[in-house]
């Protein structure tokens, strides 16, 4: 397997100027909703590595949008409510329960 060429290299690095970053959470200095939420987060990527399937698949099986789904497994927790978070969750794992720590 041959290293990257600088073209391949460049067009990686123009293709990655406009993707949105995950949002790491500072545990440490964070509020117990935003750790709660970011939590919540967590359960959808989980979710859709174990069951392998895309970000296209879990907006289907959610009836949302593509775009929320990916603030959702980038972990953009201001845009939700931990409300909607759990209804969400809900329908994927019907049977999880939420504990709070």
């Amino acid at each position: 397997m041959a290293f990257p060429s600088k073209k391949e290299i460049q067009e990686v690095l123009r293709e990655l100027e406009n993707v949105e970053p995950t949002f790491i959470l500072d545990r440490k200095n964070a509020s117990a909703v935003d750790k709660i939420k970011y939590d919540l987060c967590r359960e959808f990527v989980v979710y859709m590595i174990s069951n392998k399937i895309s970000q296209v698949e879990l907006a289907d099986r959610l009836s949302l949008d593509k775009a929320r789904v990916n603030k959702s497994i980038k972990y953009r927790i201001e845009f939700f409510t931990i409300d909607k978070l759990l209804s969400l969750l809900n329908i994927i794992k019907p049977s999880s329960e939420l504990k709070v720590s």
